[in-house]
């Protein structure tokens, strides 16, 4: 299927929301967190199907800040499977010259979780092919909130004026900084919103949803998602007749 692809035109980064895990249980007559260790295979088959493709950057929207409003239960099963999957993931990672980061409060995160993940991203540092993004205990807002305080930080230090501020200043003080806005986004399950993920970064992104539930994504869904992404024509607010000029 990739032969049925644009490799000149793939984006650079690609952001995914990945959701369904619970209700992919429910039908199943299972718990929630049957769903989440059944969707390790998803994370899988994208993260090397980008790779093979020659994706930058892949970001995962793998636990948000307002997922630690979830039942207690959960979110301790899902803190013990995201060690676990960490731990388990290295081989591949390392395999395909993947480099891990991630984005998020990190300081949230219980510590065996934190010190798996600062770990495995030390582990990977040399690695020079795709970056893997997970976002954890993220959100656009907090995003958007910790970037202005270390403006404001800066203005009080006189580093900056507040003429200085512009969206480059701001994009650098993300914690995205020096990695590329997303040019497509996919979202599975069907659910028509970005739930507070990269709200500065997601400006003109081209949004893809489909009604599959995470544990079923594939890799052939990534292809189908890229081939949708090829069809389009980004304007960033201009008209055709100017793209074309």
């Amino acid at each position: 299927m990739k032969e049925t692809i644009d490799l000149a035109n793939i984006p650079k980064h690609l952001a995914v929301i990945m959701d369904g895990n619970g209700r992919w249980a429910k039908k199943r007559g299972a718990m929630r967190i049957f769903g989440h260790k059944n969707a390790i295979k998803a994370v899988r088959d994208t993260t090397e199907i980008c790779a093979e493709l020659g994706i930058g950057y892949l970001t995962l929207y793998a636990f948000s800040t307002e997922n630690w409003n979830r039942p207690k239960a959960e979110v301790d099963a899902l803190m013990r499977l995201l060690v676990r999957t960490i731990a388990g993931e290295m081989k591949t990672l390392m395999k395909n010259n993947i480099k891990l980061f991630s984005i998020g409060n990190k300081e949230d995160l219980p510590p065996k979780a934190r010190k798996e993940l600062d770990e495995a991203i030390a582990q990977t540092a040399g690695n020079t092919g795709m970056t893997l993004i997970l976002a954890l205990s993220y959100s656009g807002r907090w995003d958007i909130m910790q970037a202005t305080q270390k403006i404001a930080e800066k203005i009080q230090n006189h580093e900056l004026k507040p003429e200085d501020i512009s969206p480059e200043v701001i994009a650098q003080h993300l914690s995205t900084a020096n990695i590329p806005d997303p040019e497509l986004l996919i979202r599975t399950s069907g659910e028509m919103r970005i739930s507070n993920f990269l709200l500065w970064q997601l400006a003109y992104s081209e949004l893809y949803i489909t009604d599959i539930l995470w544990p079923d994504f594939r890799k052939e869904n990534v292809i189908d998602a890229l081939r949708d992404y090829q069809k389009r024509e980004r304007r960033f607010g201009m008209i055709s007749e100017q793209l074309k000029a």
